[in-house]
């Protein structure tokens, strides 16, 4: 018997997905998170898992996104033979509906980061459509949909490569997993696919990112098969590499290690991994022709008792509006500070703009002399807010802007997640600047320091705007200081020196 899926149903279930994994981390999620939180004893690793923890759980309970960079969406349908679309246009259109319609909820919109045309204009779509839609044909008479919002910061962290039968795959995932820095928010997941095609073991990675987290249970029970052997193998040696959470350093780098697999040709072994962030946003629903979708909220008993606060005594408070380069270069590694004050905002768009100006002579529409920079895209405000979650981005990608901004507009310290790239850091070290990194992962509480900010340059950019936000007690580590001394160096290898587990030989890779 045919089963009629209507166009409605599928644009609102999809709708009502995207809404839904915004704010809720799924349970197993944060059950695996909390362990970790336990069992953590790097105290930069611990706080860190703290303001994610809590930031979670003020997401579910004020109905706010989890993280500012809200995903790219993939849809991944499962469509039985029995089943018939009763839908006017094409099933990208249909998808693509839902997510528009998810992303621009009035209640709790969602922010725009797709880009039409990828190479030349890179135009905000103002929707976040088009999505990725990957479709399957298989038996039955139901659709099987699961809907992922990935970050950007995740995403491209991704990594390839054919390696040859014989090469070992430990190998490989130990020596690439330090190259992909933590611009991907750990701690969250690798998704590993191996085998088929290029294209297919992508895919499989990214739809491994969809299971259940179980890496609790299953070194409970122990390892069934290989692939299981295989995987605890990755979890242990992985976290054995000290990187921690935000890379900081400290014992849990990776929740769970996921691996799918598939036959390839005698002469291939393609691999393809791709992390999952502190902001894991994906949901399962099937589609039975009776109506629209029912999501069931975790219970928020699920949610550890964590409640991050400013720690008043062991920060350093810091009055942005009398800052001096003299204080900033007194700054130690690893310090917490609290800031309190005005800063301006900006990233890649408002980064190259500056650039293309500067080149030109043209004066900027916002002076930098002894201010400071936070790397950021907000989202849109709603209700009260004055901004909505507004939670770092990945701090390399402004690497090659670095030295044109502290030689030439007066900046003097800038804030973001994850770690610099040898020529920032050399840029820094120069200028006695310092690089102060935030949580990623935490954007819904940072956005509550945050008590005004108002757009004062580069407007037609949208969320790539200059802001100007004044903020109370927002919480940032030193992650580079002005002598050019990084905790993202210091911090993994002290914790992999005490954990002590990765042979010599692998290190070396």
């Amino acid at each position: 018997m045919t089963t009629i899926i209507k166009e409605e149903d599928l644009i609102q279930s999809i709708a009502d997905a995207i809404q839904f994994i915004s704010f809720y981390h799924p349970a197993d999620y944060i059950q695996h998170l909390a362990r970790a939180y336990e069992r953590e004893e790097s105290l930069a690793a611990k706080d860190a898992i703290a303001q994610i923890l809590t930031n979670s759980r003020m997401c579910a309970e004020g109905h706010r996104p989890i993280c500012q960079d809200t995903g790219i969406v993939n849809v991944f349908l499962k469509v039985g033979m029995d089943v018939k679309f009763d839908l006017k246009g094409t099933l990208q259109e249909a998808c693509d509906e839902g997510v528009r319609r998810g992303y621009l909820d009035p209640d709790n919109k969602l922010r725009a980061s797709v880009l039409a045309d990828p190479i030349f204009e890179r135009k905000n779509t103002k929707d976040n459509t088009p999505c990725i839609l990957s479709v399957e044909l298989v038996p039955g008479d139901k659709v099987d949909v699961q809907v992922a919002a990935k970050g950007g910061g995740s995403e491209n962290k991704t990594k390839f490569a054919m390696l040859n039968p014989s090469d070992s795959i430990v190998d490989w995932v130990l020596k690439t997993v330090p190259q992909m820095g933590a611009g991907w928010c750990p701690p969250g997941m690798l998704g590993i696919g191996v085998g088929g095609t290029a294209e297919k073991a992508m895919l499989m990675a990214k739809q491994s990112l969809m299971e259940d987290i179980d890496m609790y249970e299953l070194l409970a029970r122990g390892p069934q098969n290989k692939l299981e052997e295989l995987r605890i193998e990755l979890y242990e040696k992985v976290n054995a590499l000290g990187i921690g959470a935000q890379g900081l350093g400290g014992l849990t780098t990776v929740l769970d290690v996921k691996i799918n697999t598939y036959p390839t040709h005698a002469a291939s072994k393609p691999i393809a991994m791709i992390p999952n962030c502190a902001a894991t946003r994906h949901a399962h629903f099937v589609l039975d022709g009776s109506g629209v979708a029912v999501l069931t909220p975790p219970s928020l008993s699920d949610w550890p008792d964590v409640q991050w606060a400013p720690d008043y005594n062991k920060s350093k408070q810091v009055n942005l509006d009398t800052l001096t380069k003299e204080e900033v270069a007194s700054w130690k590694p690893g310090q917490t500070l609290l800031l309190s004050g005005k800063m301006l905002t900006g990233r890649d768009a408002a980064h190259k703009r500056i650039q293309d100006m500067l080149a030109k002579g043209e004066s900027l529409p916002v002076d930098f002399t002894n201010r400071v920079i936070y790397y950021v895209g907000p989202v849109d405000p709603v209700r009260d807010e004055v901004v909505g979650p507004a939670g770092p981005t990945t701090a390399t990608r402004m690497d090659k802007f670095t030295d044109m901004m502290l030689e030439k507009t007066g900046l003097i310290s800038m804030i973001g997640k994850a770690e610099r790239g040898p020529v920032a850091i050399e840029s820094i070290r120069k200028h006695k600047s310092a690089y102060l990194m935030a949580v990623g992962g935490s954007a819904y509480l940072v956005s509550k320091a945050i008590r005004s900010a108002k757009v004062v340059g580069f407007e037609d950019l949208g969320m790539e705007a200059i802001y100007e936000f004044e903020v109370k007690d927002m919480p940032v580590t030193v992650a580079v200081d002005s002598e050019g001394t990084s905790v993202h160096k210091t911090g993994p290898r002290e914790w992999q020196a005490k954990i002590g587990k990765i042979p010599v030989a692998v290190e070396e890779l």
